[in-house]
């Protein structure tokens, strides 16, 4: 693990990221009808217009803290 290019501790931020994502399109799934002559208000709520893609951004944000994180795992920063 001295050569890898990302540490354990990213590593853990890119997998909690891509947990947060899944939770994010989760979110997001459902509102269909079998009917198509039926309007569905519920695909317009709160959770898949709003919620939904600000978890999914946060993820995103995490798993880039992920990789970009140059600590080494004692905690100093490396200089190159």
């Amino acid at each position: 693990m001295e050569n890898m290019p990302i540490t354990r501790k990213g590593l853990r931020f890119v997998l909690a990221g891509l947990i947060v994502m899944v939770a994010g399109y989760i979110l997001l799934a459902g509102g269909g009808v079998k009917d198509p002559e039926v309007f569905n208000y519920a695909m317009f709520d709160f959770r898949r217009l709003v919620a939904a893609p600000v978890v999914i951004l946060c993820g995103v944000v995490v798993i880039i803290a992920g990789i970009m994180n140059r600590n080494d795992e004692s905690g100093n920063v490396k200089s190159e």
